[in-house]
């Protein structure tokens, strides 16, 4: 069915217009909902199979709490589809995760009803402990809405934010969304905890006390079945009621009238209360459904019809890093990974698959996966901790106080680095050079194709101390053989007497080769070396920089503190009379849109590069804007 012929999804342009329907209104809904989530994820890319889970959950709660008024916030965000849909932005959802479309994330330009701009997990607890203090300091009393997924829960800040909000007294409802999985099923205690929760005797008398089928919302508010909120006989004591919160369910995702029974019942409460819900990722749509992985957690464009790719995809850089830690595996048996929730995503699958005892996954937890990971290096193993980019950050304490301090063999394997595309501002790794140039005894490399991670890998597996790998989310980039090795760094263009030093970083050595290739045809002689190894900066650079005029760098991270400023740093402390200009990202969250667009918008494309040696060499002296050698500085170190 087409967006085109939808009727009861097309009524809906606030959740006001929610209250007018029946249960067969509503039934349809749903439906419907269903419906455009495939059609138009399928066409997108997007998070598919979390927001198949939480349709009628998201629905119910529209329908019991008045949004904005009383505000809703979406662990993660990735599940907000619905809500999206629900609070009147059908008529752009086909633009979603596109460059000036809507946000795959709430986002607070977007709509009233988008309070949290939160997709980083396991926050929404402690966003609703700040709220609900604010509401209770003005003299309010709505209560403040927190929807949470088991996988988040497994997050230490979710912890944090259940301790301080237990016994607060304040009117938070705290909605777990129990679906047994993140990406990957969830690890831990926890999962086995809801599970006796979910199998508990006099179970089946509370979900029928629930109700169990669609009835009117008036109908439903006039039932006087309550469920217990504290411990009873039956029910046993939940983790949730010994730290004080009033406990509700566990309530089946996929029933609307249990749903709005349980929330009406949580929305009485004078204080903090957890709704548990049942759901199942991706329910509805049979692809999903039988998608073991991960219920099609997370996809690019895919047939609707059956839930494959639209086309082959092609060897990814996760891929090859994937395939390269196996066959390192096989031959350092010290080497173990580590994953935050995302063994498939971060390519460790493989070696989970063949050796599940050497594939650790800890939940949503950086800091728990850098301190464990310390803990293995110091009994002699060694560690690969494969994250994305923009969830290192949420570890960066430990990776510079534990790792680093200790100077331990672990290394990082950092996917999704630079600009990675439609996930917008927060999943762009665009910090990481920042912040791993600032741990001492770190070494950080950007492979820029797929032999030179296999070779880097086995390197930073090697060395006896804290070491980093970045790669973008894209193809694996073709084949850069280099001309020679000089100082471990490796030239791949090297034309006599050249005027001009391209350093690029990983992934961006195509771009500066292919400006390299452009720029001689105008007569400009480029020089492009790949660093390898680009943090610390190599102390030969300076010597190589000394036979150019003018020094590139070229990297999808913050030009102010990144690969760039590092080498302009050592070159003037080394005094090589040679211009510097830095090419990277300005230090601004970078909107959603494709990585080939943006890295365009940014000058890091090929004839973005080319443009900046031009523009740079035509205000220099001498024929054709390139300086006459004679006028160097003679202090300048010369290389041997």
């Amino acid at each position: 069915m087409s967006i085109l012929a939808m009727s009861v999804l097309e009524t809906i342009r606030s959740p006001e217009d929610l209250e007018k329907l029946g249960p067969d209104g509503l039934t349809r809904l749903a439906r419907e909902i269903r419906e455009v989530l495939v059609e138009t994820v399928c066409a997108t890319g997007g998070h598919l199979g979390p927001n198949l889970g939480v349709v009628e959950l998201t629905i119910a709660l529209h329908r019991v709490f008045d949004s904005p008024r009383t505000p809703i916030v979406f662990d993660t965000g990735h599940q907000s589809y619905v809500h999206k849909l629900l609070t009147g932005r059908l008529d752009g959802f086909a633009s979603l995760r596109q460059a000036g479309g809507l946000s795959g994330y709430p986002r607070r330009a977007e709509s009233q009803h988008d309070l949290v701009e939160n997709s980083h997990a396991s926050t929404a607890l402690a966003y609703a402990d700040g709220l609900s203090r604010a509401i209770a300091a003005r003299g309010g009393c709505e209560p403040v809405v927190a929807v949470i997924g088991d996988g988040a829960m497994t997050g230490g800040l979710a912890w944090e934010g259940l301790n301080n909000l237990g016994t607060s007294g304040r009117r938070v409802v705290v909605v777990l969304n129990d679906n047994d999985r993140s990406y990957a099923p969830t690890i831990g205690g926890l999962p086995q905890h809801l599970s006796r929760l979910t199998d508990r005797a006099g179970y089946a008398g509370i979900v029928a006390g629930l109700g169990g089928h669609a009835a009117p919302a008036d109908q439903a508010a006039a039932r006087p079945t309550r469920l217990p909120t504290r411990p009873t006989a039956a029910c046993g004591v939940s983790l949730f009621q010994a730290m004080g919160f009033a406990y509700i369910g566990p309530v089946d995702g996929h029933d609307l009238l249990a749903l709005e029974r349980a929330f009406a019942q949580a929305r009485g409460h004078d204080r903090p209360v957890v709704v548990h819900v049942r759901t199942e990722k991706g329910h509805g749509y049979l692809p999903a459904v039988l998608d073991e992985a991960d219920h099609l957690h997370a996809v690019g464009a895919i047939d609707a019809s059956t839930g494959a790719p639209s086309k082959p995809p092609a060897r990814t850089w996760t891929d090859v890093f994937g395939d390269a830690l196996v066959e390192l595996a096989e031959r350092r048996p010290e080497v173990i990974a580590v994953s935050a929730a995302m063994v498939g995503p971060t390519g460790l699958r493989a070696l989970a698959a063949r050796h599940p005892q050497r594939c650790v996954d800890v939940g949503i937890a950086e800091q728990q996966a850098l301190v464990s990971a310390s803990g293995m290096a110091m009994g002699g193993l060694h560690p690969v901790v494969a994250l994305y980019s923009t969830f290192m950050h949420r570890a960066f304490d430990q990776t510079l106080m534990d790792v680093g301090l200790h100077g331990l063999p672990v290394t990082l394997v950092l996917d999704r680095a630079g600009i990675t595309g439609p996930d917008g501002p927060s999943h762009h790794g665009l910090w990481d050079l920042t912040l791993l140039g600032a741990v001492p005894g770190m070494r950080v490399a950007a492979p820029r194709d797929a032999a030179t991670l296999v070779e880097e890998l086995d390197e930073a597996v090697a060395h006896p101390g804290p070491t980093a790998l970045r790669f973008p989310k894209a193809a694996a980039a073709g084949a850069l053989p280099a001309l020679a090795r000089v100082a471990g760094m490796d030239v791949l263009r090297r034309p006599p007497d050249p005027h001009v030093l391209l350093l690029p970083v990983g992934a961006l050595a195509g771009a500066a080769v292919q400006a390299a290739d452009r720029l001689l045809a105008d007569g400009i002689r480029c020089s492009v070396v790949d660093p390898r190894w680009v943090l610390p900066v190599n102390p030969a650079l300076p010597d190589l920089a000394a036979e150019h005029d003018l020094v590139v760098t070229i990297e999808d991270g913050l030009r102010t503190s990144g690969v760039g400023a590092r080498v302009a740093r050592v070159l003037a402390d080394a005094e090589v009379d040679a211009t510097v200009r830095v090419l990277g990202v300005p230090t601004q969250y970078v909107a959603q849109g494709s990585r080939a667009a943006i890295l365009h918008d940014f000058g890091l494309d090929a004839d973005g590069v080319a443009d900046t040696v031009a523009s740079a060499l035509a205000g220099a002296v001498g024929v054709g804007g390139i300086r006459h050698r004679g006028a160097r500085d003679r202090r300048v170190r010369r290389p041997a």
